[in-house]
């Protein structure tokens, strides 16, 4: 048998950052992974996904192109050749982490991976060969996976697909039900509207991305539905069933039902910690639902196992799991290191882009806040002007004693840069009177920020204030 130092089951965002980690402060890490390094967020989630986002946002602007001067006649969408670009991008970036595994003398075994009691991996390989390695500590990194849902019909019904395979389509169906209105419906089901597909979006909950200010979402909705989207929001899914032009979906709000018909029905409701066949059970780590319980140090309920990313079953985001495989790679090196998890950004690039920082409005309420809140649209805003898109704002929920800021929305163009200086600001505890007191440069979209925090007490210079 084998020894390693540390051994990292995982190599996607948390299990690669997490070795490299290991490796900058003296360890010999050792990652176990069967497919491409880089998990879903590289392969088969974010980056294909806003690759083939930006192909499609192309397109659409190079069909209203004459409103910019552009003369572009009898533009067409290639679907083939987005895939491959999207195919390349992915791999020149695959690349790149395997370069930097082997930039910092990491050791990649390919292969599953199964705990053992006692710190003892099981590795077996593509071909069926087993090894047994002793570690002196262990990180799982094992990811998620996409959800199922139980719904009549699903089974039976074919060609149903998941988000991952919306991403590989061959062709661009002329409709699609997509089910579930989440962060990854909503970013699909973007994509293929704007490549010509006639989208609808049935949501369970009451609005869609039911995590964000209720405010944006409805300015989003009516944005979307102006585009040409059909959404059912407060509604379940009831039956799916084959009928002679593709599929059709009974849905219900709770008052009536009705009939949706379309070529294609996606299913993009999440993800799951992938824990399935790890040997948990076994090395004795608790798991709740799934997930692997962990502490703010990323511990297990085992002496030397820790666990980051997806597969702890909390905040599923592809920086979120490289920030907690920084932290147990630092435990496991005999740091001292615990995560914080009051300041994470957030973001769904739609029709119009959102992205957040902190407590909705709702959630500022219901914690007892008195609140104070800014607004500033980018209706007034020069440079959303030259974009050709005015639509949406900003909006910065304060306390309103002090001017602690609570939380910060985002919907319009490239919210999510935007969105850095907020997640910065509170970070460091600013006001938002720091963000008033902060020269904004001009014309730019960054200056919205600076109008939203005058809005706070109702001194916008370029927007009339409800607040005066």
């Amino acid at each position: 048998m084998e020894d390693r130092e540390l051994v990292i089951i995982g190599g996607g965002p948390a299990g690669y950052v997490a070795a490299i980690r290991a490796a900058q402060l003296g360890g010999r890490a050792t990652v176990v992974e069967m497919d491409a390094l880089g998990g879903t967020c590289l392969n088969r989630g974010c980056v294909p996904s806003k690759t083939l986002l930006h192909s499609a946002e192309l397109y659409e602007t190079m069909k209203k192109s004459e409103q910019f001067g552009i003369m572009a006649r009898d533009v067409s969408a290639d679907l083939a050749r987005m895939q491959a670009r999207k195919n390349t991008v992915i791999k020149t970036h695959v690349s790149g982490v395997e370069s930097l595994l082997k930039g910092n003398k990491i050791e990649v075994i390919r292969g599953c991976a199964r705990l053992l009691p006692s710190l003892q991996v099981e590795i077996e390989s593509g071909e069926g060969q087993k090894q047994v390695v002793q570690a002196q500590k262990i990180i799982l990194a094992t990811g998620g996976k996409p959800i199922s849902l139980p719904i009549p019909g699903a089974d039976s019904a074919s060609g149903i697909i998941n988000a991952e395979e919306i991403l590989n389509l061959e062709s661009i169906p002329k409709s699609m039900i997509m089910i579930g209105g989440g962060v990854i419906g909503i970013e699909m089901a973007t994509i293929l509207a704007k490549l010509g597909c006639q989208v609808s979006v049935v949501e369970m909950l009451p609005h869609i991305l039911p995590l964000e200010d209720a405010e944006m979402t409805a300015v989003l909705a009516k944005a979307l539905k102006d585009d040409g989207m059909q959404l059912y929001e407060g509604t379940r899914v009831l039956q799916i069933e084959d009928n002679a032009g593709g599929k059709s979906v009974t849905i219900s709000d709770g008052k009536t039902e009705q009939k949706l018909e379309a070529e294609v029905v996606a299913i993009a409701v999440g993800y799951r910690p992938s824990t399935d066949n790890l040997g948990l059970e076994e090395a004795g780590v608790k798991i709740n639902k799934g997930a692997i319980q962990v502490n703010e140090r990323m511990e297990t309920s085992v002496p030397g196992i820790y666990a980051a990313g997806d597969a702890t079953g909390g905040i599923m985001l592809a920086y979120v799991a490289m920030e907690e495989g920084i932290i147990a790679a630092e435990n496991a090196m005999g740091r001292s290191a615990t995560i914080d998890y009051q300041v994470v950004p957030r973001f769904t690039h739609s029709l119009l882009e959102l992205a957040s920082v902190g407590l909705t409005e709702e959630e500022a309420k219901s914690q007892g806040y008195e609140i104070k809140t800014g607004r500033f649209p980018f209706a007034a805003n020069s440079i959303a002007t030259i974009l050709g898109e005015r639509r949406g704002l900003i909006k910065i929920i304060t306390e309103s004693k002090y001017g602690q800021i609570l939380g910060v929305h985002i919907l319009g163009p490239r919210a999510t840069e935007l969105i850095a200086e907020a997640t910065l600001a509170m970070k460091m505890e600013a006001t938002v009177a720091d963000i008033v007191a902060t020269l904004h440069a001009h014309p730019s979209l960054s200056e919205a920020m600076h109008e939203a925090a005058l809005d706070v007490t109702g001194e916008t210079i370029h927007y009339p204030s409800k607040n005066r």
